[in-house]
C-alpha cells in the first residue's frame, strides 16, 4: 500500500513507510504543514479504529468554530424571544413558562433597544417581595458584530462569564442573538437547549443574502411544500438525507452539490451527519446533479 502522506523528515527515505503512530506523533512534534494534512491523519486514524466517531467529530468542530463567525450560527431577530419592559410581570410571566429559556433580552420601545437580559430564575422574587423591580434585576447585555469569529467569542463567553450574546448589524440593529451553547455545540455536536428548533416554522429560515438556512432534520415534504420542488421521500426522509444520499458520503462544511434547481452547501456538520444547510434555487437546471466548483455556477463537474 503507497504511503499517503509524505515524510516530514529528510533523513528519511521516500519509500520508508512509516506507522500511523509515527505520522502522528511527527504531527505533534512538528508543526503540520496544512490544516487539510492534520485532518486526513485523523481520518485515517478513524478509518482505523484508533480514533472513535464522537472525538474526530469534536476535532473537526474545533477547526469549524475558527472558521465561522457569529452570524453564521445566531438565532435570527425573528426568532428571538424577547420581553418588553414595559409589559407588567403578569403579562409576561406566562410567556416565560410558555417558552421554558434560561434567558430572556429586555428591550425598550422596539427590538432594537435591548436594556438587559433577564434570567428566569430571578422571577422567583415576584411571588417572594412585595415590591418588585424588573429593571434593577436586568443583567447587563453583551453586544457583538455579525463578522466576531466563534473560537474569540468562546472565549470572551468563558472569561466573562456571560452565557448569551446579542448580535448587532453594522447599523447597530439587532441581527439575532447566539448563546454558549450554540458555540459549543459546534465542537460537541447538538445539544438540547432551550434555543433549539424544535418547531417545523425554525426548519426553514431565509437569510438577508437570498439564501435559506436550512435545518438538516427538514422532512422531504415540508420543504418540498415551502420550495415547490418535487424531492422524492422514497429512500430518504430529510433533507440532510438527501444530500448525503448524493454525495454518497457524509459531506464536510463548506462542500457543495446541485441538485434539480438547487445549490445546497453544508454549513455545519460533524462525521456523522449533516446538521445545517445553506440552500439556494438556481433555476433553468438541464443536469439532475454536478457538484459545484467553487462559487461559479457555471463551472460544473459530476
Amino acid at each position: 500500500m503507497n504511503e499517503p502522506y509524505p515524510s516530514r523528515r529528510h533523513s528519511e527515505k521516500p519509500t520508508e513507510k512509516r506507522s500511523l503512530l509515527e505520522r502522528l506523533t511527527d504531527f505533534i512534534s512538528h508543526e503540520p504543514e496544512s490544516r487539510d494534512e492534520l485532518l486526513e491523519v485523523l481520518q485515517d486514524a478513524y478509518e482505523r479504529n484508533l480514533l472513535d466517531a464522537d472525538s474526530l467529530s469534536m476535532i473537526e468542530g474545533v477547526f469549524q468554530v475558527s472558521d465561522l463567525c457569529a452570524r453564521d450560527i445566531m438565532i435570527p431577530r425573528s426568532q428571538m424571544d424577547a420581553i418588553n419592559i414595559a409589559d407588567t410581570p403578569a403579562e409576561f410571566i406566562p410567556f416565560v413558562l410558555e417558552k421554558a429559556h434560561s434567558r430572556y433580552p429586555v428591550y425598550e420601545g422596539n427590538r432594537d433597544n435591548v436594556i438587559g437580559v433577564m434570567l428566569a430564575k430571578d422571577l422567583l422574587r415576584y411571588y417572594a417581595e412585595e415590591e418588585f423591580d424588573v429593571r434593577g434585576m436586568l443583567r447587563p447585555t453583551v453586544f457583538i458584530p455579525k463578522s466576531k469569529r466563534l473560537n474569540v467569542l468562546l472565549h470572551d463567553f468563558r472569561v466573562n462569564r456571560n452565557h448569551i450574546a446579542i448580535v448587532v448589524d453594522e447599523y447597530g440593529g439587532v441581527a439575532g442573538l447566539i448563546t454558549i451553547e450554540d458555540v459549543l455545540e459546534q465542537i460537541v455536536g447538538d445539544i438540547e437547549d432551550e434555543y433549539d428548533f424544535d418547531e417545523e416554522a425554525g426548519n426553514i429560515i431565509a437569510t438577508p443574502d437570498g439564501k435559506y438556512r436550512v435545518r438538516a432534520l427538514t422532512g422531504i415534504k415540508q420543504f418540498n411544500e415551502a420550495f415547490g420542488s418535487d424531492f422524492s421521500d422514497e429512500e430518504v426522509d430529510t433533507i440532510g438525507g438527501l444530500v448525503t444520499h448524493r454525495f454518497g458520503r457524509v459531506p464536510h462544511r463548506g462542500e457543495k452539490v446541485r441538485i434539480d434547481d438547487f445549490v445546497f452547501e453544508i454549513l455545519r456538520g460533524d462525521a456523522r451527519q449533516i446538521h445545517v444547510l445553506h440552500v439556494r434555487r438556481v433555476p433553468n437546471v438541464q443536469q439532475q446533479q454536478h457538484r459545484v466548483d467553487g462559487d461559479d455556477e457555471d463551472e460544473l463537474r459530476d
